[in-house]
């Protein structure tokens, strides 16, 4: 036999003919919040790699649709749906479409969320308080818990991805409601992975630090803030949403399957900057 012939059948592989197979031919994700900025991002990452998405948005009607869009320009389907996180059966609602229109899900990306207050405690209203704990672990609590509901009679392999946040780990004043959040998903999400470690899921956290998406307009429109907010960061940059999408499909994938119970940081080595200079 040919060189040539020998390459093309360690080529082949368990795949057949199929050299470069998608990771995630069939499978469904949801990926909440994926009307802009990180979620966007990694609902196409997704895509990419063959995934049908369900698309989750509380209000950008406009943002899931160029979403949508972008899925479907993949060659995949795509499903969006509206909800209100805080509400647990607006997310029932949301795996009963999925269910209907696409089948069961396998991989799970908690990402939507929404930024503190800005507001210190003595100054924060209850309700304040109450709508970003809601919103930033209860509504992934929630996703949770029926996402493994659905796989309850199954053996699939299945991912849970929570996006938290480098705050999970460092504190920041005015931003207590947000921290102590993404604090308890981080949390959460290490009990999770306790209770179904033998189930063929895997259950992480990725901690993003700084990225240019909505949540960081300001700095999106000026260079001059941007400049100015990097200096803390040890590579003098900001990710963009395609860097964290990227982490999250080698997390959602076979090539991760002994990673579990974990947080991955993507933040340009700020973590490793606090302190300096005490």
């Amino acid at each position: 036999m040919s060189t040539e012939n020998i390459n093309k059948e360690d080529n082949k592989s368990s795949y057949g003919n199929n050299v470069n197979p998608k990771k995630f031919d069939k499978r469904i994700a949801i990926v909440t919040g994926s009307d802009s900025g990180i979620g966007q991002a990694i609902a196409i990452a997704f895509a990419k790699q063959g995934a049908n998405i369900v698309i989750t948005h509380h209000k950008d009607s406009k943002g899931t649709e160029e979403t949508k869009k972008a899925v479907e320009n993949e060659g995949q389907l795509a499903i969006v749906v509206g909800l209100d996180q805080k509400n647990p059966s607006s997310i029932e609602k949301v795996f009963q479409e999925t269910k209907n229109k696409l089948g069961i899900p396998t991989i799970l990306v908690n990402n939507a969320g929404a930024d503190s207050t800005g507001k210190n405690v003595k100054d924060m209203s209850i309700e304040e308080w109450d709508d970003r704990i809601r919103t930033n672990l209860y509504g992934p609590f929630y996703f949770c818990k029926y996402f493994l509901k659905e796989l309850e009679n199954s053996n699939e392999k299945a991912s849970i991805i929570n996006i938290t946040s480098v705050h999970q780990e460092i504190p920041r004043a005015g931003a207590s409601d947000y921290c102590a959040a993404k604090g308890a998903l981080r949390n959460l999400t290490y009990c999770l992975a306790l209770e179904v470690a033998e189930k063929n899921i895997t259950v992480n956290n990725i901690a993003p630090g700084m990225v240019l998406t909505p949540f960081n307009q300001e700095a999106v429109d000026n260079p001059k803030v941007r400049e100015q907010q990097v200096q803390s960061i040890p590579v003098k940059r900001a990710a963009k949403p395609e860097e964290i999408a990227n982490a999250a499909v080698f997390l959602a994938s076979d090539e991760s399957s002994y990673i579990h119970g974990t947080t991955l940081f993507i933040d340009g080595g700020l973590m490793q900057y606090q302190g300096q200079g005490a």
